[in-house]
């Protein structure tokens, strides 16, 4: 398989940033993706391309190896946060860029690929994104701090089974971004509700409930990112299935915060 790749080349934060076109040919419908920029970054290093035409801003000029971010590629780190054709994750729903593979594609098509476009996650190189805010947001309050004393039995505290069942399906959230570089508006809402919801549906995770969901929402509100108006595209683009039902829990544990003021 050939493909044309038109890929958002970006020096550094403050340099203006424009679209490259590159050729890769013999790509087998079976490999991933990444594997798909790893081969061109080969081509591209073995060319042995000036990095200077680059420095002088020549557009259209080949400007050394692409950056991009990975690292498990399993599809467990969420690292792999690119923008294909469009879409967060590229034309696949329910996986992540790692785990998206040639054959999605059609022979000799051009495949547009950007890093994520959300003010809270700068652009620190070409593909590559700042994502410490959502580091920051968890550090606000994604956690439990209380004396739960020492490690119980796995049976000692009675959860009902869907309680359970819909807590972990909150907490497969990879924290990619996908949601918030989907979203219109540049929400983390879906993020920020899947971590409250895996917590506040556990009795450990009650007692903090009330400070934690007021103090992630102010912590996402001050590092740039838009407001939910519920059209749905965070939980379309989620590489998890994380479903907007977190969001309504989200916002009534941030209703009772707010009350008990």
């Amino acid at each position: 398989m050939k493909f044309t790749l038109k890929i958002w080349r970006q020096k550094n934060a403050k340099a203006q940033g424009h679209f490259e076109t590159y050729k890769v040919d013999g790509i087998s419908p079976d490999t991933s993706f990444l594997e798909m920029m790893d081969i061109l970054n080969e081509q591209l290093v073995n060319e042995q391309i000036d990095p200077v035409n680059f420095d002088k801003g020549c557009k259209g000029k080949h400007s050394g190896p692409v950056s991009f971010d990975h690292d498990c590629r399993e599809g467990i780190c969420g690292a792999c946060s690119l923008y294909i054709n469009g879409r967060a994750h590229g034309p696949e729903s329910g996986v992540t860029t790692c785990q998206l593979y040639m054959r999605k594609f059609k022979d000799g098509s051009t495949i547009t690929i950007e890093p994520w476009r959300s003010s809270g996650f700068p652009i620190i190189k070409d593909l590559v994104v700042d994502r410490k805010a959502y580091d920051k947001i968890l550090q606000a309050g994604g956690f439990i701090s209380v004396n739960t004393g020492g490690v119980p039995d796995a049976n000692a505290i009675p959860i009902k089974k869907e309680d359970a069942d819909e807590s972990m399906d909150a907490a497969a959230c990879i924290g990619c971004g996908a949601c918030a570089a989907t979203c219109k508006n540049g929400s983390a809402m879906l993020f920020v509700a899947a971590r409250v919801s895996s917590l506040a549906l556990l009795p450990q995770g009650k007692i903090e409930g009330k400070r934690r969901a007021k103090a992630m929402v102010d912590t996402m509100d001050a590092l740039g990112f838009g407001s939910c108006t519920n059209t749905r595209a965070c939980e379309m683009e989620c590489p998890k299935g994380i479903t907007v039902a977190h969001i309504a829990r989200l916002n009534r544990e941030f209703l009772r915060a707010k009350l008990s003021e």
